[in-house]
């Protein structure tokens, strides 16, 4: 895991990031549970954990500074991405990470248990079934579903004057972004340490009715 761990380092420093001591260590013990499960459960197609690093954990963090608020909900989380690397770098915000999957839940409920991560917790349910309406400064999304669909599925889990940051790879296209009325949409490139593709993240706000 040196290796693994030296590569890390670079990548938090590329991405001008300072998080709390030990929290590297931590970020590859989550890496190290990640590939560990994975082996059974099949939670992530990548298999190799240094391109588990850069596609996941560093991919997870290059939205760090974008993020506003205190609470957050990390929709769709899967294997925890982005949810449980920021979780690790921000312990004064708080994350739900909310999945309909039963195995990647119980991985995610391992994760937060294994790591000690108690600014985040687990919640399985479909997006559109959970009721706590508006309780979130900001909604995290992973290549969640199209833009539209995932506004119309996540809203109302948003504060009136909350955000919601979409990773995305490619631009979008205009198709998508056109029928975007009620939320003002900046789209801004991502550089991930090491990954030489595509990455961006949709930010939307709510816009201020009257």
């Amino acid at each position: 895991m040196n290796g693994l761990y030296k590569q890390l380092s670079e990548g938090i420093q590329d991405l001008n990031l300072s998080p709390p001591n030990n929290t590297l260590e931590r970020l590859v013990d989550y890496l190290a549970l990640l590939n560990k499960w994975n082996q059974v459960y099949n939670l992530t197609a990548i298999k190799d954990p240094t391109a588990m690093l850069t596609r996941h954990i560093l991919d997870s963090l290059s939205i760090a500074n974008y993020l506003s608020g205190a609470t957050f909900i990390d929709v769709g989380s899967g294997a925890g991405l982005p949810g449980i690397p920021l979780a690790l770098c921000f312990p004064e915000k708080q994350f739900v990470l909310l999945d309909s999957n039963n195995k990647k839940t119980r991985f995610l409920i391992q994760a937060v248990a294994e790591l000690s991560i108690s600014n985040a917790s687990v919640i399985h349910s479909r997006v559109e079934s959970l009721q706590n309406t508006a309780d979130f400064d900001c909604i995290l999304t992973r290549a969640f579903a199209p833009l539209g669909v995932m506004i119309a599925l996540t809203q109302h889990l948003c504060h009136p004057g909350g955000r919601i940051l979409a990773m995305c790879g490619v631009y979008p296209r205009p198709e998508e972004l056109e029928p975007i009325t009620d939320w003002s949409c900046n789209v801004y490139p991502l550089q991930v340490p090491n990954l030489h593709e595509q990455r961006h993240l949709v930010v939307l706000e709510r816009k201020q009715r009257g």
